[in-house]
């Protein structure tokens, strides 16, 4: 990826070319608006069909392409739901997997009911769900790891349309950290309970999660998670607010052609087995690590550097989906993409994090000009759109005025200084 880090002007997603022949198919079902904030969002619910295959990363270690995590930013009634819709299609298969199994669950509720107290209880069936509700506890959770595991360790995949449905799903806003962390880097973290009727295991943490929240309740619901490895794992997506326009959004029809085609690319994704070795993604993992450290020493900023290392791991995940999803074949286009990834999630966690907190010190505040331009568009509008830099002294603080209501007299015709959002003169705080 070439771009002038000298001006404002960050750099574009890449066109989709050859080899990403299948998010251009799950796009074409999405309105135009939403086909670049949905890129990154699509990877967790495809990497979750992968099962039982590893693959090694530059550090030499086997890794499976599963703890994917996203996060979905975009305001109020701004067609997060186009995610819902386009997750839905994507897990088909583990709906119809999991109406089996919910339908054996019930079964065995119904004849646990009817046996009287005295009377041998029939044994509970191992019930495993591939696409859990939203609505799902902590202890179910681990219970369908449990499940899941001695299945042959599917990736469990969750689709959260709020931000605070990761709450319940994690037990409390306190072990969601833990928990979050634990996923994404596939470790054992079950429990023990002294009664039979807790959960008791210890199984590998196998999930994906997408998650969709406004631009409020996002800085509210990690602003206390910046630092502990938290924020660094999750991949943020965010689109912007547009223009003002009455026409209703249009996406596809998801007919029986474009069903069949996707079935196609997702059973390549379940027919994957065994361990590999994707040498050109490797190498360009490796150079990417390299230019990262060379830019964070550009900028002279520590914070983007740390941030760095698990988008670097977050991107190379989803070169690997790509690479399946592809016939198991490597291009120029999907380098691109991992490259633009690597970049852009590094640069929007830096700019969301600078933005989150009033109590962080005044040097980490002060994001370089460097890191924010190597952000995407929607990662450079997130950084202004969430707050104003809070390490400015207040007096150099802009404040965005809509032109009706502007205290400094400016009509749409006088002012020098007005944009399509308004009057953005420098005002003291009040």
């Amino acid at each position: 990826m070439n771009y002038d880090i000298s001006k404002a002007t960050a750099p574009a997603m890449p066109n989709l070319g050859k080899g990403t022949e299948c998010l251009k198919l799950l796009l074409s079902q999405a309105s135009k608006d939403m086909h670049e904030p949905l890129v990154p969002m699509l990877f967790p619910s495809l990497g979750a069909h992968i099962s039982g295959s590893e693959f090694q990363y530059p550090n030499h270690d086997w890794m499976e392409p599963t703890g994917m995590m996203a996060n979905l930013v975009a305001h109020s009634g701004d067609n997060k739901s186009q995610l819902t819709t386009l997750a839905k299609a994507i897990c088909r298969d583990f709906s119809q997997h999991d109406e089996g199994e919910e339908k054996k669950y019930l079964a065995w509720q119904r004849q646990k009911n009817t046996r009287g107290a005295n009377k041998d209880k029939p044994e509970e069936p191992m019930v495993a769900y591939w696409f859990p509700p939203s609505d799902t506890t902590k202890p179910a959770f681990l219970k369908n790891a449990m499940a899941l595991e001695a299945q042959g360790g599917r990736s469990q995949y969750f689709n959260l349309p709020e931000v605070e449905m990761a709450d319940q799903l994690c037990g409390s806003h306190k072990q969601l950290s833990v928990m979050l962390r634990n996923i994404y880097d596939r470790a054992k973290a079950g429990a023990l309970r002294a009664t039979a009727d807790g959960v008791t295991g210890n199984p590998i943490l196998r999930a994906c999660i997408t998650i969709s929240s406004t631009p409020t309740s996002t800085r509210k619901f990690y602003k206390h998670e910046l630092f502990n490895g938290t924020f660094g794992r999750m991949v943020f997506s965010y689109k912007p607010r547009t223009s003002r326009s009455g026409r209703i959004p249009r996406i596809g029809k998801f007919d029986d052609a474009f069903c069949q085609k996707l079935d196609e690319y997702l059973m390549r994704l379940d027919l994957c087995k065994g361990r590999f070795i994707i040498r050109p993604l490797n190498k360009l993992t490796d150079r990417l690590a390299e230019d990262m450290a060379s830019l964070a020493d550009l900028a002279d900023d520590d914070l983007l550097f740390e941030m760095s290392h698990r988008s670097l791991v977050s991107a190379w995940k989803a070169g690997c989906v790509l690479w399946v999803l592809n016939n198991q074949t490597w291009t120029k286009a999907m380098g691109e993409l991992v490259e633009c990834w690597s970049t852009t999630t590094s640069g929007a966690r830096c700019s969301f994090s600078a933005t989150c907190s009033a109590k962080m010190p005044t040097n980490l505040m002060s994001l370089s000009v460097a890191a924010r331009r190597i952000c995407s568009t929607a990662c450079r509008t997130f950084s202004t759109s969430l707050s104003w830099k809070r390490s400015a002294p207040a007096s150099a603080r802009v404040r965005r005025v809509p032109v009706d209501n502007c205290a400094n007299g400016c009509t749409a015709s006088s002012s020098p200084t007005r944009t399509r959002r308004g009057c953005i003169r420098k005002r003291r705080s009040t």
